[in-house]
């Protein structure tokens, strides 16, 4: 029994080690593993060099449905949803390597060396699982392009257009002029290879 014990710790410390250098926040560890709060606050200050950060998380649905979240949101679902269903990995380690994989999509294209936080963090990534498993959101398939996208459970699906084939007018623009002064078409890496990758998951899936 003792022997399962340090076990099952020592899957919890290299599983919270992994969720912490990928963004997690404290409340998402506490979730997902058997720690004590003072052995992940201090596991969390040795990866990261701080104390974590305080406060509620982003406990939004409405977020998720706004155009450039909700491209970033369906292609790490689509991720998620393609290894849970194909490997046979903990839901916690599916959460891990479906977003090194979302990470690995939504930066191609991108310059070497830029430094730009992702836009769906760690723990909106955990966060959009729970409201799935809540039945607050749901897949839904574009009309146009076949694609599979975060929407509001229980929307209509018969006529669903993703923001992908969609987009509103000034779509992307700010994001490209602050990334770029100077380019001002400049496009977002996640258009040209993101969407392609989520499709394809989706389509497997």
């Amino acid at each position: 029994m003792a022997n399962k014990s340090v076990t099952r710790e020592a899957e919890d410390i290299v599983r919270a080690s992994s969720m912490v250098r990928l963004g997690a926040r404290l409340q998402v560890l506490q979730a997902e593993t058997a720690l004590s709060y003072d052995r992940l606050a201090r596991l969390y200050k040795e990866i990261r060099g701080c104390s974590p950060p305080k406060g509620m998380l982003p406990f939004s649905v409405d977020w998720f449905m706004t155009w450039l979240p909700n491209i970033h949101a369906s292609l790490f679902y689509s991720i998620y949803h393609y290894l849970e269903t194909n490997f046979p990995l903990a839901k916690a380690d599916v959460l891990v390597e479906a977003y090194r994989l979302y990470l690995e999509q939504s930066s191609a294209g991108r310059p070497e060396g830029a430094d730009e936080q992702p836009l769906l963090s760690f723990t909106r990534a955990w966060m959009l699982i729970r409201f799935f498993d809540s039945n607050m959101l749901q897949l839904s398939r574009c009309v146009r392009c076949g694609g599979d996208f975060v929407a509001h459970a229980y929307d209509p699906q018969a006529d669903f257009v993703c923001a992908i084939c969609k987009p509103p007018p000034r779509a992307g623009k700010c994001r490209a002029r602050a990334a770029n002064p100077g380019a001002p078409h400049a496009q977002q890496s996640l258009l040209t290879a993101g969407p392609r990758a989520a499709n394809a998951r989706s389509r497997n899936s």
